[in-house]
């Protein structure tokens, strides 16, 4: 893993295929996730570009930060990426659910423009129900069941894939995924899309009912230079559980507009 100081503590990301051509692309992870999310993204099968894919503050290898669920927190990890973006020569963002939020908010409140970005598994607003809400203050484990439902997280996905994502949210913790579920709650740009002036693909799993259909379909409709497109037989988790389809979309979207 690299890493990047800023902001009094350090960021870590993973770098694969520096030598290829093309864009470089920052892969930014959702809620309760870390970088490996996107293993089928950065490995050797990915797509054909430099990829880097990073761990939001508090998960995985990076740094804790001291911040509010919410504006205080979104801020913090839009923080993250620009810095590891600038660090990395980053050109391109694709963020999943929360990571979406968070590529949206460095889009419209940074000092860094990306050429591009595919928004995934999100929307401009991610409002979580009551229930979720309080099983993940108080029932951590049924929120982690919950979230693991059929067409939620995943479509159908086999049973190693589905136990690796429980671990995963287990080793990132109650405290963390909590915060980011709280932010993904508060989170709401649904007046500012128009000021989005970048290429942006939407791409929907399209069984997903964390972020349904309507979500993408908004973002490419109120985002100048936006489009839409669906991934079959997947849920929010498109790029682990139709990786080949999810990997063609992002690889046309960018060979398309950059």
């Amino acid at each position: 893993m690299d890493r990047v100081a800023h902001d009094g503590r350090t960021t870590a990301y993973r770098r694969t295929r520096g030598d290829a051509d093309g864009p470089v692309v920052l892969y930014v992870h959702g809620s309760g996730a870390t970088h490996r999310v996107w293993v089928r993204q950065y490995a050797p099968s990915g797509p054909p570009h430099p990829a880097v894919a990073l761990d939001l503050s508090g998960h995985g290898d990076s740094d804790d930060v001291d911040a509010d669920a919410g504006a205080e927190t979104l801020e913090a990890y839009a923080r993250d990426v620009v810095a590891v973006a600038k660090q990395a020569r980053a050109e391109v963002l694709v963020g999943n659910s929360l990571g979406g939020a968070v590529a949206q908010w460095v889009a419209l409140e940074t000092d860094w423009t990306p050429a591009a970005m595919v928004l995934t598994g999100t929307g401009p607003q991610l409002p979580v129900f009551d229930g979720l809400r309080e099983w993940l203050a108080d029932d951590f484990e049924r929120a982690v069941d919950f979230l693991h439902g059929r067409d939620r997280l995943f479509h159908d996905a086999d049973e190693p894939t589905v136990n690796r994502s429980r671990e995963q949210m287990a080793a990132v913790g109650q405290a963390v995924t909590r915060r980011d579920f709280l932010t993904c709650h508060a989170f709401d740009v649904r007046e500012r899309l128009a000021e989005i002036d970048v290429p942006v693909l939407a791409l929907c799993g399209e069984h997903d009912k964390l972020t349904p259909r309507e979500y993408h379909e908004t973002l490419a409709r109120e985002i100048p230079a936006g489009e839409v497109a669906f991934v079959p037989d997947a849920a929010h988790l498109a790029m682990i559980e139709r990786s080949d389809q999810f990997n063609d979309a992002v690889s046309a979207f960018l060979d398309d507009v950059l």
